[in-house]
């Protein structure tokens, strides 16, 4: 199992490396295909997508195309676009009705842009001034946190943050997570030229809420009486199941580069 988890881990950062590198639409491309499977589970975890294909599931898949290709050709649009899929969401319940519940319909619109939104942001942040090196801080921040509150809690962990969501998880954990988080964004910073200060703040900050963000999957996971919410990546599970700390740091990892550097 270790092995397997470990040579998935290795393809996954030999293709961030190409993807992300190589930026324009490639990123694009891949993000994109990446936030559709990502809502493909989403949606199958929330009862929107049954065995086959349906008209809500559908619905939403368009919604995220379409903030995609504003994204890349009309930035400007992008909220009109979000209002118009949930608009079109309302239509397919309202024609359809009584075939989908209204909190199937919250789970679509949401999948847009829990999914969808949040994960655009990597591309976002690549396409800042100098997002070649601010873009590795989502990665950084998010996984660099999780592998050190890992260790952390490993040898000093004794009280549980969140013992009826994730029983493994340590206050201490959480702490280690954290700092080991600003420490490699200081690290990252002083290799790439990049102010260190911001860099450490920024990956303290986005560690913080990358934890947010894998206990946010988790409960959801709960909620739903799932393990995992796919297989696609062996070892790991599902899109989501690897990336669902790092749907979280992207947006909040964009702004503060945004604001701060």
């Amino acid at each position: 199992m270790f092995k397997t988890r470990l040579i998935s881990g290795i393809v996954l950062v030999l293709i961030a490396l190409l993807t992300i590198c190589t930026g324009n639409i490639v990123l694009f491309m891949t993000l994109l295909a990446v936030s559709l499977i990502g809502t493909q589970e989403l949606y199958k975890a929330m009862k929107v997508r049954e065995e086959h294909f349906t008209l809500l599931e559908i619905a939403g898949y368009i919604g995220i195309i379409g903030y995609y290709l504003c994204l890349l050709l009309a930035p400007e649009y992008q909220l009109m676009e979000l209002i118009g899929a949930l608009v079109l969401l309302m239509f397919v319940y309202v024609f359809t009705f009584p075939k989908y519940h209204a909190e199937q319909i919250m789970a679509a619109m949401f999948g847009i842009i829990y999914v969808g939104v949040m994960l655009s942001f990597i591309y976002q942040t690549r396409c800042l001034d100098g997002g070649a090196y601010h873009v590795w801080l989502i990665f950084i921040s998010s996984w660099g946190c999780d592998t050190c509150a890992y260790w952390v809690g490993i040898m000093m962990g004794k009280h549980k943050m969140t013992p009826e969501l994730s029983p493994k998880k340590t206050k201490e954990g959480a702490v280690g997570g954290i700092l080991g988080a600003a420490l490699l964004g200081a690290i990252y910073g002083a290799v790439t030229g990049g102010t260190v200060w911001a860099y450490a703040l920024i990956c303290a900050v986005g560690g913080m809420i990358s934890m947010i963000g894998d206990l946010s999957a988790s409960a959801i996971k709960r909620n739903q009486g799932i393990k995992d919410y796919g297989d696609l990546i062996p070892g790991h599970g599902g899109i989501l199941d690897r990336f669902d700390s790092v749907i979280f740091t992207a947006p909040n990892i964009y702004f503060l580069c945004v604001t701060l550097i």
